[in-house]
């Protein structure tokens, strides 16, 4: 599995409720996404930042998901261009469902 978490700078005068409006459009896209199988939403309002930590099966799942074409929609909704850091995650202890994903 690989973790890849992206983020990019919001607007200073971007209001909390249109990031998460921006954000609950996006729900069903990665809801029907047959390689990812964990997205958690992230929003820093002291730091004019949003972004994702996914987890994905693969590293080819993601960076296929968050192509060019995904990439300049980011950046016309949210009016930056998003970065992205990958790492293996060999583990996922998932306390909610009694797991451990491997």
């Amino acid at each position: 599995m690989i973790t890849e978490i992206v983020s990019f700078d919001l607007p200073a005068d971007m209001p909390r409720d249109t990031v998460l409006a921006l954000f609950e459009q996006t729900v069903a896209r990665w809801q029907g996404h047959p390689d990812l199988i964990r997205k958690q939403y992230l929003y820093d309002a002291g730091a004019n930042r949003g972004g994702g930590v996914y987890l994905w099966a693969t590293r080819a799942a993601a960076e296929s998901a968050h192509d060019s074409a995904w990439c300049d929609t980011a950046e016309t909704l949210y009016g930056s261009r998003p970065t992205f850091a990958y790492f293996e995650t060999p583990f996922v202890v998932d306390n909610r469902a009694g797991e451990i994903l491997r």
